[in-house]
């Protein structure tokens, strides 16, 4: 069964915005792992666009039908250009290209950070799934990657469960940052918030 045209613009604005957060940890943390991820995502991107490049010719039955289709075939490629423009960023770092010391100020002092804690052992978050701990309300950070021993969980969900000695990549404020880091550290609680 294929995807309406509207699930597939859903999943592909999903998938650019994580590669664009994905693509800027890469370079913030110098991760191949995470630059790869970008990659194969961009992959998935180029197929989703193509998918409904052929959603939309089968579902145009009249010249208003293809009429409406084309704002969302623009919508489809502009999802496209966001994700390759994200592989661009995670290239950088496969070439061994080191960002500029502003690239890291710039990151810094924006309104949103990208900040990566690891789970201590014996943390009162670990063993539980992130729409248990609400982590996202609580403490104003959205965990976007989970890097587990060797593997990646991308795009975590509600769901997924956190365990000790997982590092987290997750996105917010600096205040929320350090509450996050003082909760996988075991330096605060729940009950804390």
């Amino acid at each position: 069964m294929s995807k309406s045209v509207k699930d597939i613009l859903i999943e592909m604005k999903n998938i650019s915005e994580l590669m664009v957060d994905l693509a800027y940890s890469a370079l913030l943390f110098n991760s191949k792992d995470a630059a790869e991820e970008v990659k194969k995502l961009e992959n998935k991107v180029n197929r989703l666009n193509f998918e409904i490049k052929k959603v939309s010719l089968l579902a145009a039955r009249s010249v208003e039908d293809a009429e409406k289709l084309t704002a969302l075939l623009e919508v489809g490629e502009a999802a496209e250009t966001i994700a390759n423009s994200a592989k661009d960023i995670a290239d950088l770092v496969l070439k061994g290209i080191k960002p500029h010391p502003v690239f890291k100020m710039v990151i810094e002092e924006s309104e949103e950070i990208i900040n990566r804690v690891t789970i201590d052992k014996g943390s009162e978050i670990a063993n539980k799934s992130l729409g248990e701990l609400l982590l996202a309300t609580r403490t104003g950070m959205r965990v976007i990657a989970i890097r587990r021993n060797e593997t990646w969980i991308y795009g975590p969900d509600r769901n997924t469960m956190l365990l000790e000695e997982d590092n987290l990549i997750a996105k917010g404020n600096e205040a929320g940052y350090e509450l996050l880091t003082k909760l996988a550290k075991n330096e605060m609680t729940l009950n804390d918030l």
